[in-house]
């Protein structure tokens, strides 16, 4: 700690008194003897943010030394192209003259560097950054609700509070790190497997911009209704409820593209095995701690980018969602067609009219199926 410091008379105790002014002075105490200047103290303190200083610390906070022409200089990249890049994962934009760069930053438009030396075009790295960017907001997100959620108790002091926070922001990149590299090379290995490559498409050095695949959605029933009446603590545990049974029927081929609030998106190019996870998802809720489901399938050409489906099976998938009813799977006629050519015996179908949903031209053909050997009454 700088000698002779009076931190009340600077003005970062506020008022405080008893156990929390002695936590206050400990805290500031700790953080001068880190190193950390009076005016950062001070500017942390009128922020309310002094019990997050430690954890800037383990992030590298005081180690900018770069702006952004350095940091793109070193890299040898453009420094458009950095600011682009930046700005897919989500990263603050600093002034030009700023110097708000680290070496970890350097060490990363290096790496951007070598995915494009490599042959990747910028427009994909950038588009795979944007991915990385929003997959790990999300998951930065639920870890801050974690730990707050736990480190947060009656009575805990300023200081405590900060060391957690700390602890916690030191443990866990590590641990994530190994864990996000072992859950990509899963899902890199499951989305080779399923690339379909046709002889045209080899012959040609590139792949055909669209691919047939069965989209689907589960919705739950009624749950802007159940929203108004629900503390947000129960909302949270029933989406996390969804997303945990959701992630559970995704197993290979299937896949679980994303969560949509109180939905799930599910993708594959073999039918049988969305039909049966989706079948398998709405019988699991209707319970006490999960509201009843409805599905809607659809089949046919579809645009995949960046982890994501575009295109009219992908529309019509969600508006039959919306038309099924509670507890039930509905799909279009190109679905019904595939299964009765392949697993003619597998479901059971019936006929739901044909409708004209909105967003599309023409009138479609919609089906009720259920598990062959199932109760009708399960529909």
């Amino acid at each position: 700690m700088v000698a002779g410091t009076d931190f009340e008379a600077e003005g970062l105790l506020g008022g405080l008194t008893g156990k929390a002014r002695e936590a206050r002075l400990a805290l500031l105490s700790d953080l001068a003897d880190d190193g950390v200047p009076l005016e950062e103290l001070k500017k942390a303190v009128e922020e309310n943010r002094l019990v997050l200083l430690p954890v800037e610390r383990v992030f590298g906070a005081g180690e900018e030394r770069y702006t952004a022409a350095e940091i793109a200089e070193g890299a040898g990249i453009e420094r458009d192209f950095l600011v682009r890049l930046l700005q897919a994962l989500g990263a603050p934009i600093p002034s030009d003259d700023e110097r708000a760069y680290t070496d970890r930053d350097m060490e990363a438009a290096r790496r951007a560097k070598l995915f494009v030396d490599a042959g990747l075009p910028e427009e994909g790295v950038l588009e795979t950054s944007r991915i990385i960017g929003i997959s790990m907001a999300n998951l930065a997100d639920a870890n801050r609700d974690m730990v707050g959620d736990v480190f947060t108790e009656p009575g805990i002091d300023e200081r405590e509070l900060a060391m957690r926070y700390a602890a916690a922001a030191e443990a866990m990149p590590p641990l994530l790190g190994d864990t996000l590299l072992h859950a990509y090379r899963i899902h890199l290995r499951e989305a080779i497997r399923q690339a379909v490559i046709t002889e045209a498409e080899l012959a040609q050095g590139r792949l055909e911009g669209s691919d047939s695949i069965t989209i689907a959605f589960a919705d739950l029933v009624g749950f802007t209704r159940l929203g108004e009446s629900m503390e947000i603590e129960q909302i949270g545990q029933m989406t996390g409820r969804l997303f945990e049974l959701a992630s559970e029927a995704a197993r290979p081929p299937v896949r679980l593209v994303k969560m949509i609030g109180d939905a799930a998106m599910f993708a594959s190019r073999e039918p049988v095995p969305v039909i049966e996870a989706v079948i398998g998802l709405v019988e699991a809720a209707g319970t006490d701690e999960m509201p009843s489901l409805k599905a809607g399938i659809a089949c046919g050409p579809a645009l995949g980018r960046g982890g994501d489906w575009y295109g009219r099976p992908v529309n019509l998938a969600a508006r039959i969602t919306s038309f099924a009813r509670p507890d039930s799977v509905v799909v279009d006629e190109e679905v019904k067609k595939s299964l009765d050519a392949a697993n003619g015996d597998q479901f059971r179908f019936s006929f739901a009219g044909r409708r004209r949903f909105k967003g599309l031209s023409e009138e479609t053909a919609v089906h009720r199926v259920r598990v062959a050997n199932e109760s009708p009454s399960k529909r």
